[in-house]
């Protein structure tokens, strides 16, 4: 079973609507944004970065559970210079793209050991990579990613789990809609092709890591080169 948060919008939604084209088994999560689907029966209302709603996700589902390929699309951004930051805004970033990340790994976690088989795919950022002025709580949740992955992978690894990271570029889906256009222009002349990126090349770096067993605790950017 696939399982993805945040996929109501952006870019959890387009590999939710990809993997069940596919013919997968696909749950979701949503929060603030209710899910435009056919599915909705698959969907569940979760704040990860609340332990008791993961909690009471989990013992909606737990009947379901088995070999959990769970791939972590919920997050949220705050834009600001780090010395007009509010600190409530900043915090709000680490608890949902990194606490919450976690509080929904450690839930399924379980579940994967005790059937030897689990895939975690995780989504960092290029901004944690090139330094974006604004973004230092978004960069900072995605950094943590990376060593919250060198970890769990170390720890599963002889149970048949495998964690990685994609560190995303920008791509014509999600938050690259809230960026302006004069600052859209500028990331373009430095990426080599000169474009987004087509969403279709995450799915596929995401299939390429489900079949991958000895992939796991590493971070491949998907990001058109940009640096």
């Amino acid at each position: 079973m696939i399982i993805i948060t945040g996929a109501s919008r952006g870019i959890g939604k387009f590999l939710f609507e990809r993997f069940c084209k596919e013919g997968e088994i696909v749950y979701g999560t949503y929060n603030l944004t209710f899910p435009d689907t056919e599915k909705e029966e698959y969907f569940t209302k979760v704040d990860i970065s609340c332990i008791s709603s993961v909690k009471k996700w989990i013992n909606k589902i737990k009947g379901n559970i088995t070999r959990v390929i769970l791939i972590n699309c919920a997050g949220t951004n705050y834009s600001s210079f780090a010395h007009k930051s509010d600190i409530k805004k900043w915090i709000n970033v680490i608890n949902v793209n990194l606490i919450g990340t976690f509080n929904v790994i450690h839930a399924f976690l379980p579940y994967m050991r005790e059937e030897n088989y689990g895939r975690i795919i995780n989504f960092s950022s290029v901004v944690a990579q090139i330094g974006v002025p604004g973004t230092s709580a978004y960069a900072a949740s995605k950094a943590g990613l990376c060593g919250l992955t060198k970890s769990i992978a170390v720890e599963n690894a002889k149970k048949g789990i495998t964690i990685n990271n994609l560190n995303l570029g920008y791509f014509n889906i999600g938050m690259i809609n809230d960026v302006p256009k004069d600052f859209q222009k500028a990331i373009k002349e430095r990426i080599p092709s000169g474009n987004f990126g087509d969403p279709e090349n995450i799915f596929k770096a995401v299939k390429f890591l489900i079949e991958a067993d000895y992939i796991t605790g590493t971070s491949i950017n998907l990001n058109g080169g940009l640096y």
